[in-house]
């Protein structure tokens, strides 16, 4: 009787984590960025956050790279290494001030501009266009996604308010934001490993999950294909909404 409890139980744990991955995945692959908020937090409540976090890192590296070997035409090279490259000399920044500062002010303040940037985005028809790829904003955005992936695993918001600025098409936006994250992921898995954390039930869970993956990827990037101009803006700035409304609610809660 218990033998089979114990199957059971191991049995919903691999359904809910493969769930979760299809979800997290088509969400990446449909707009090019928010998994990591559906992920960690719904993988969380069924397995430790060790094998959470470092499970959705690997997973973001594989659909980085499929993205990229399916669309690499669609990446702007030049922002992407731009924003790589500042992303790097954020990183250290974000780990100075992750003992530095209270973590629940800054998710609060990241969240209310974000917040800010994105209503106003969605409210305005003039808003602001970056017609072309300007050094200083490259800079800026690319070393605020180091600091906030530094100290909070945040890199995402600060790329997509630049992406959306520079009003990339959505098959553009989806391509570029993956050249950024394929090799910010790999330093990441990097330090899990680094850190033992990259355990064999990591690589179970994620095994198990990949042929969802893959069909989730696919599904994700028809709909990608499908919104388009105005369209694919909205969806952008509504994902921004809903991760300053997650990041909110942690800072809250926490």
């Amino acid at each position: 009787m218990s033998c089979r409890l114990e199957v059971f139980v191991i049995d919903s744990v691999v359904t809910h984590v493969v769930a979760v991955i299809f979800l997290a995945t088509l969400i990446r692959s449909a707009l090019g960025f928010g998994e990591a908020l559906v992920a960690v937090p719904l993988l969380a409540l069924r397995i430790p956050v060790q094998v959470a976090a470092p499970l959705t890192v690997l997973v973001s590296i594989t659909v980085a790279a499929v993205v990229l070997l399916q669309d690499f035409r669609d990446v702007q090279v030049r922002s992407a290494g731009w924003l790589v490259l500042a992303t790097i000399a954020g990183i250290p920044i974000g780990l100075l001030l992750l003992t530095g500062l209270d973590a629940r002010l800054v998710k609060a303040l990241l969240a209310l501009v974000l917040l800010v940037f994105a209503l106003y985005s969605l409210a305005s028809r003039a808003s602001f266009h970056l017609r072309e790829d300007r050094i200083p904003w490259l800079l800026g955005c690319g070393l605020v996604a180091g600091v906030l992936g530094g100290a909070y695993g945040m890199n995402g918001p600060s790329l997509v308010v630049y992406g959306s600025l520079r009003r990339w098409p959505a098959e553009r936006f989806r391509a570029t934001l993956q050249a950024y994250f394929l090799p910010a992921s790999v330093l990441g898995m990097a330090g899990y490993f680094a850190a033992g954390l990259w355990v064999p039930l990591v690589t179970r869970y994620y095994l198990v999950s990949l042929p969802g993956t893959f069909v989730a990827i696919a599904i994700g990037r028809a709909l990608n294909h499908r919104l388009h101009g105005a369209r694919f803006l909205r969806w952008a700035y509504g994902g921004l909404v809903v991760t300053a409304l997650a990041l909110l609610v942690q800072s809250l809660a926490a």
